[in-house]
């Protein structure tokens, strides 16, 4: 193992201990391959699974993988009008299971999201019976503030390019605090404790994962 890899390691293990204080469950696994496996032993089949918008759980595989096992998926990308959005948006929130990742996680187990609907923080804060979220070490920092900067230097600008939102940062590379219409930065959501224990389950993976 490289250093970087064990002190990777060293690092989830500090994290895991904060989610426990904070009523979330952690597990590390060294590669996507076992986060996959890791996240399918979590969610028994037959579940009711939903999912916001992210690029760590497309490439770590996991979304791939469900669409394998029998499971019942909720896809909110197949909606066509805002009705559908809608009705879909409130079969997700009843879900027994939501797949996200995190913007950001501090070293004391905080997680730190910044969001444009509010879909995906709406999800995880509550409604879903269980949220599982796939997070990369690429996502640590050493607490809120660092991981607000995160996302505003590391994490909007490629996604408002991925996107292809007008937005200052898209253009740019960098955040002009705007309040364009196509603005991805609406809602911050700072999660540091779940009320329901063990509701929030986050799984870090010893590689570079999504924004």
């Amino acid at each position: 193992m490289s250093f970087v890899k064990q002190s990777n390691a060293n690092a989830a293990a500090t994290i895991i201990k904060g989610l426990q204080k904070r009523g979330m469950e952690g597990y590390f696994c060294e590669t996507s391959a076992d986060a996959v496996e890791k996240a399918l032993s979590l969610m028994p089949e037959g579940s009711v699974i939903s999912w916001g918008g992210s690029m760590s759980i497309n490439e770590c595989g996991l979304m791939d993988a469900i669409k394998q096992k029998d499971y019942t998926l909720i896809d909110r990308m197949t909606a066509t009008t805002p009705q559908e959005k809608r009705e879909i948006f409130a079969k997700t929130v009843m879900a027994d299971y939501y797949l996200m990742s995190t913007n950001a996680i501090t070293m004391d187990g905080e997680l730190v999201n910044i969001d444009g609907f509010a879909n995906r923080v709406a999800c995880l804060c509550a409604g879903p019976e269980n949220v599982i979220i796939i997070a990369g070490m690429n996502k640590v920092v050493n607490n809120v503030e660092a991981g607000l900067d995160r996302i505003r230097t590391k994490a909007a600008p490629p996604n408002t390019t991925r996107l292809n939102r007008n937005t200052p940062c898209a253009k740019t590379g960098v955040c002009g605090n705007c309040f364009s219409p196509d603005c991805i930065c609406s809602q911050t959501v700072i999660t540091r404790r779940s009320g329901i224990p063990g509701r929030i389950k986050i799984i870090l993976v010893n590689e570079d994962l999504g924004f």
